[in-house]
């Protein structure tokens, strides 16, 4: 028969796996992790502004961020969906389509994505060889153009513009998918003629580009862009500043988006609202670090979302004043 009597090694073990889980803090840390883009573009330095912030009260509010790169806009989106990332930066085009079941999420909409913030505005940014003689966007038939990598916001992006110009990938004489981080070296390589990036200004990418090789901006403009952009609500015309880069001597015309903050209703509050708090309380420490924050304004942090707010942004929003 056995013996159901707890020998004394079993007892000392009991003691030591009762008085471990009494050890363990009432409030655990929280750890949330920021999805971004290749490390050369905007998204990845934004992540990790947004981080410092946030763990520079670690201590208060036991929440821990870290930041991933990633393919983009539509692979953060899906991997918040699917719980493997807490918050991502993606382009606001591509929210609206998740969050209303368009284009890449044609009868999938998003129901838990959540705006947290709009941070800044990205500017769709052809780059191409001088040599090219790339000089409008229908320039780019029968050339070698990198569209970007399946699940890229730039991708999404080029697909709808080339439809309203009613263009194809077909017109093009190679359709590449590179991501954006590869784009620089293909094209001082001459693998490429140009790429198409949607990025806020400045940015180490196009740098890396221009010191390589001689580059050009190629405008993007035209009563078929204007339609687009009219078409669109979450788009908008700019213009990509004079004098950032090698060669770029003129204002050039494009249109954009605004690069958004968004995460999951599965987020916690806690966690939405200690990262926006984080932010706002050191807004003027945020906006040095990157130039493409400079004109932003805590208003315009609520400008263009097309997903709705989580809870927890919104408290700490009104409790800011700012709703």
């Amino acid at each position: 028969m056995m013996n159901y009597k707890m020998s004394s090694l079993g007892k000392k073990i009991a003691s030591v796996a009762v008085i471990s889980a009494l050890s363990v803090p009432a409030f655990a840390a929280e750890f949330i992790t920021i999805g971004t883009g290749s490390v050369t573009g905007t998204y990845y330095p934004t992540g990790g502004a947004v981080c410092r912030l946030v763990n520079k009260y670690k201590k208060e509010t036991k929440i821990r961020c870290s930041v991933e790169s990633t393919g983009g806009s539509v692979y953060n989106i899906n991997t918040i969906k699917n719980g493997e990332l807490d918050f991502g930066i993606a382009q606001s085009d591509v929210v609206y389509q998740a969050a209303n079941g368009t284009k890449k999420f044609e009868g999938k909409p998003v129901k838990k994505l959540r705006s947290v913030m709009a941070i800044y505005p990205e500017l769709f940014t052809l780059v191409t060889r001088k040599e090219a003689g790339i000089k409008n966007i229908t320039d780019i038939k029968g050339k070698r153009i990198n569209l970007g990598n399946p699940g890229s916001g730039n991708e999404a992006t080029a697909l709808s513009m080339f439809k309203a110009l009613g263009m194809s990938k077909a017109d093009l004489g190679f359709a590449g998918v590179l991501k954006a981080g590869e784009a620089p070296d293909a094209l001082r390589d001459n693998k490429i003629d140009g790429y198409f990036y949607m990025v806020g200004h400045p940015t180490a990418n196009i740098k890396d580009a221009s010191n390589s090789v001689d580059i050009a901006i190629t405008p993007i403009n035209g009563e078929k862009i204007d339609a687009f952009v009219k078409a669109n609500p979450y788009f908008a015309q700019a213009d990509v500043p004079a004098g950032l880069y090698k060669g770029v001597d003129e204002a050039v015309p494009t249109f954009g988006v605004k690069a958004v903050l968004v995460t999951s209703t599965d987020v916690s509050d806690k966690a939405v609202y200690t990262l926006v708090k984080a932010i706002l309380e050191n807004f003027d420490d945020f906006k040095k670090l990157h130039p493409a924050y400079a004109n932003i304004t805590k208003e315009s942090l609520l400008d263009g979302l097309s997903a709705p707010l989580h809870e927890g942004a919104k408290k700490y929003f009104k409790e800011a004043g700012l709703q």
